[in-house]
């Protein structure tokens, strides 16, 4: 099985992600049946490199998709966004000095979603 390093490279090699690339990621990510830490951090890495071009709208499903399981569906604080979470997903979400309209989507889906929404993230969305 290719590595998460290996996966990336051949991803970003023409800057955007097309729908062949989005079933190749659900493949492998969800191979063990969850989205885990290092997994969650290579999809924004993806997604930094990736913003702004001309992905396949499957991209932005799956991203949002994968990271809200990741989020919400963990055994710590499941339907939550504890604050270790919202510390993580605010500094991966400004990492890049913007918010995206992926990422934009992400906050929106997370706040339908979970039973709450943390203040630190709701500014993200203005």
């Amino acid at each position: 099985m290719k590595t998460l390093e290996q996966l990336k490279k051949e991803l970003l090699e023409d800057g955007i992600i097309d729908a062949q690339e989005v079933k190749e990621l659900q493949e492998v990510l969800y191979a063990d049946g969850v989205i885990d830490k290092d997994e969650a951090n290579f999809l924004f890495e993806l997604n930094d490199a990736v913003s702004g071009h001309d992905n396949h709208p499957s991209w932005n499903k799956f991203f949002v998709k994968a990271i809200t399981s990741f989020l919400l569906e963990d055994e710590v604080s499941p339907g939550e966004i504890d604050d270790d979470e919202a510390e993580w997903l605010y500094a991966k979400v400004i990492g890049d000095g913007q918010v995206d309209g992926v990422e934009k989507e992400l906050l929106e889906n997370l706040k339908k979603e979970a039973k709450s929404f943390p203040t630190k993230l709701e500014g993200l969305l203005k």
